[in-house]
């Protein structure tokens, strides 16, 4: 029994690719039924996101196990093997096991820490496991790869810094107002950006969104989604001293917002600052108004400075999390080896109880005038006899450093001794 994966993801194979090789959701049941049939695998999970595609199988031969993912991912999607082939990874067994707790730990990521790909892996698996094509080996590998990933993000700090623009922009309001619960945040443009941020910022505790746009109903739209308040992009202007936090990302040629506009909206504030984030290129906000008290503006320029610092702090992290993951694949290949001599303990359990029970028989009939009690008795002296006969063969099967790869393997050892049937 072999556990293997085969696939690409974003360091491999360059994004046209990976998509040619993608699996929508509704195919999957019948790909992973197929996947079985012709990869010759006893189970079978297929994980499919936009920066990998992976196959995960249990099989019993290694021998062109690879070649025979590679023609099942052709046939499936009508490809020629070339043209992708030799972009695809193959680990099997240990290096399998570490593959998929790196991948649900997010060190595999093309962000270090980021947490989508612990959920997209929880999805396959449930598909996988409605599918029925996954069993012992598969259930215990992805629940023990989804307790590494919670493992991994509870003792390190591997998730706990910015590296995404919107993300970046929040971390630093909360270094200048430190709790932004109560605070309000305007958003100039309602693009993607803009959306995420604000999606971060509500996390935080903001107490209102105001959101302004060239066309009017799309800020509307974005408004309604956070249950904050749409502004007139002709009207913002005289507006800007109702936000703490104000966040731009628009296509304008033009500074928006100057030092005239943002003296005004001091004033009405008496004095109380303003932090403004400007991810827009060109900019939106004229460098001028860094110049007043109580302005603190800051552009991707200086979010990236942050992002490139967190990914830093991620790499040390993420040192910490592989040393985690070493323990866990450790432990995994301990139950892995204990499969292994399992149907050989219930073997050797079996073949002498059997003659405990018929050598007991034997004494019993021989004296038909036992009472109860003296049967009862002689039953459990041969179950004590048996049981202490059993304990040094079972603790020899069972110990690690005689599953270490030098000589034979005990489970054989002990069938060749007591005669037991080949499994």
């Amino acid at each position: 029994m072999h556990i293997v994966i085969s696939g690409l993801n974003h360091q491999t194979a360059p994004v046209d690719t990976r998509e040619r090789l993608a699996f929508k959701a509704e195919e999957i049941p019948a790909a992973l039924e197929k996947l079985r049939q012709e990869a010759g695998l006893s189970e079978a999970l297929i994980l499919s996101t936009c920066n990998r595609v992976e196959i995960y199988g249990i099989t019993d031969r290694l021998d062109n196990c690879r070649e025979r993912m590679v023609a099942f991912l052709a046939g499936f999607h009508r490809l020629p093997a070339a043209d992708f082939a030799d972009k695809l990874y193959f680990h099997a067994d240990q290096a399998a096991v570490r593959h998929s707790f790196r991948v649900a730990s997010s060190l595999d990521s093309m962000v270090i820490g980021e947490p989508q790909i612990l959920g997209q892996l929880k999805d396959a698996f449930f598909i996988a496991s409605e599918a029925r094509t996954t069993g012992l080996i598969l259930n215990r590998l992805m629940h023990r790869s989804f307790f590494i990933a919670k493992e991994v993000r509870t003792r390190t700090k591997i998730a706990s810094s910015a590296v995404s623009v919107s993300f970046a922009a929040v971390e630093l309001a909360k270094k200048i107002f430190g709790d932004l619960k109560g605070m309000k945040v305007m958003l100039i443009g309602a693009g993607e950006m803009c959306e995420l941020a604000a999606r971060h910022f509500v996390n935080q505790g903001i107490e209102q969104v105001l959101v302004t746009n060239r066309t009017f109903s799309r800020a509307q739209e974005l408004a309604a989604e956070f249950e904050g308040i749409a502004v007139s992009f002709d009207s913002f202007r005289q507006e800007l001293d109702e936000a703490d936090i104000i966040l731009s990302s628009t296509g304008s040629p033009d500074y928006l917002i100057g030092p005239t506009e943002l003296t005004t909206a001091l004033k009405k504030r008496r004095n109380r600052p303003i932090f403004l984030i400007d991810i827009a290129v060109p900019r939106d906000i004229d460098p001028k108004v860094n110049e007043l008290d109580n302005i603190y503006l800051f552009d991707v320029d200086d979010l990236q400075e942050v992002i490139t610092e967190n990914l830093d702090q991620r790499q040390q992290e993420a040192l910490r999390a592989e040393g985690l993951v070493d323990q866990e694949v450790e432990k995994f290949e301990l139950w892995l080896e204990s499969l292994a001599v399992t149907p050989t303990i219930k073997a050797l359990r079996r073949q002498t109880a059997e003659i405990a029970a018929r050598e007991l028989d034997k004494t019993l009939s021989a004296f038909p005038d036992l009472s109860d009690k003296e049967k009862r008795k002689l039953e459990a002296m041969v179950k004590a006899i048996t049981n202490k006969f059993l304990h040094h063969p079972l603790n020899y099967l069972k110990a690690p450093e005689n599953n270490n790869g030098q000589g034979p393997p005990p489970a054989v050892v002990i069938r060749k001794i007591f005669k037991l049937p080949e499994e």
